[in-house]
């Protein structure tokens, strides 16, 4: 697939011509591509017709992040893969308003997915990045989504920006090689480096800082509250959080730990509480949130379901009563057994367990092998199978969520 790479293209993309290409397009079959292609050519130029099916192609990559707004959008490979979701976006944005944000800097813009959050929020945003062409992408997206008079797109690099006078800072560093796109660990090795990027957060009143959300806990600035954030239960990011003067709620914690649950929003701030006791397999298991896993926060999960942990390197929780949490989910336990395939296989046969759902924590066996040895049949009962370890010797737990009935198995323990 052709992409946009200069700005002579794009710009013929949003000219009359280009945009009764992409109205063409709109629900056009990716597989029936070189067809449209060969069609198309006969009345437009080929090099805005490949143009046009790559921005279709990745509008709709982007329509998972961006709904509806994507079919109005302008897109880069870059853009899709690391601008934020919307629901992100808007969380984002919302703190911010709540702080009292109405100016904000917006460093390493992209195609603009945030200063759009930003400035939906009632945010006066300046948005810059170093990439003419994300720069260009990012103009025609406020002016897409008539957001034109709150977002001024600047093209320069970031270090040069003068930020003062702004409330706010938002820096967004990218996160993948120049190369295939891989994705890049080491916060150093940002661009630019998370060192500027923290440098540049302490210069505003407030800032939010975006980082990947398997960032080492001990790079993690002291002076700022660093917020995981899920949505849907998939962990998509981290954000620094920095206050000049943190004082009253919403204000960030310096040095708290957050986890937030999108799109509920239910947000949980650490306490600080020591790893729970580890203890026998109770009635229930609790599933944390991998926000609640990457902000070191089961122990406060634990606290709030009186539960304990399986193993002290696991982070299931179990325990003897249900209790209500939106940060785990909670299931049924009825048999806890030694990891053993034939027993498992048997067991379910004479259960007439037909489907199963396989989690693993903590164990060797990958699911999908294990459900190639099952050899489900057609059974109508289904269950829960957790691979994992319970006092340090493999396991296997079966059960059903909490709210499922508990027709799928008989206990066995």
């Amino acid at each position: 697939m052709v992409q946009v790479t200069d700005l002579d293209t794009f710009s013929a993309l949003l000219a009359p011509e280009g945009q009764a290409l992409l109205a063409e397009l709109r629900d056009f079959d990716p597989a029936d591509e070189l067809a449209a292609a060969t069609r198309l050519r006969r009345d437009h130029p080929a090099p805005l017709v490949s143009a046009a099916l790559g921005q279709a192609r990745l509008r709709q990559r982007a329509a998972a992040k961006f709904g509806a707004d994507a079919w109005l959008m302008y897109f880069t490979p870059n853009g899709v893969e690391q601008s934020t979701r919307t629901a992100v976006a808007t969380h984002r944005a919302a703190r911010l308003a709540a702080l009292g944000v109405r100016s904000l800097a917006d460093l390493c813009c992209g195609i603009g997915g945030d200063a759009i959050a930003l400035a939906r929020a009632g945010i006066r945003v300046l948005a810059v990045d170093r990439d003419p062409l994300a720069c260009a992408a990012a103009q025609a997206n406020a002016e897409a989504l008539g957001l034109a008079a709150l977002i001024e797109v600047r093209c320069a690099e970031v270090a040069e920006v003068d930020t003062a006078g702004y409330d706010a800072v938002f820096v967004d560093p990218a996160r993948r090689g120049k190369v295939r796109g891989a994705r890049i660990f080491d916060p150093e090795a940002y661009s630019p480096p998370l060192s500027w990027a923290v440098e540049a957060a302490r210069t505003a009143p407030f800032a939010a800082l975006k980082i990947a959300p398997g960032v080492p806990h001990d790079a993690l600035p002291e002076d700022a509250e660093t917020e995981w954030i899920s949505d849907g239960g998939e962990v998509k990011e981290a954000v620094l959080w920095f206050a000049a003067a943190p004082g009253g709620a919403p204000a960030p914690t310096p040095g708290g730990r957050r986890a937030t649950l999108l799109p509920a929003g239910d947000s949980l701030l650490g306490t600080g509480l020591p790893d729970p006791e580890a203890g026998p397999v109770g009635d229930w298991l609790y599933e944390p949130d991998g926000a609640v896993i990457r902000a070191h926060l089961v122990a406060d999960v634990a606290a709030q379901v009186g539960g304990r942990l399986i193993d002290p390197t696991i982070a299931y929780i179990t325990a003897d009563r249900l209790a209500a949490t939106p940060y785990a989910t909670a299931y049924a336990i009825t048999d806890v057994l030694p990891f053993h395939v034939k027993k498992l296989r048997a067991l379910l046969r004479e259960r007439g367990v037909g489907t199963a759902v396989i989690k693993k924590r903590g164990s060797a066996v990958e699911p999908e092998e294990l459900r190639r040895k099952l050899k489900l049949g057609g059974g109508g009962n289904s269950c829960t199978i957790f691979l994992t370890r319970v006092a340090g010797a493999p396991t296997m737990l079966l059960g059903h969520p909490a709210d499922a009935p508990a027709r799928a198995l008989t206990p066995g323990r």
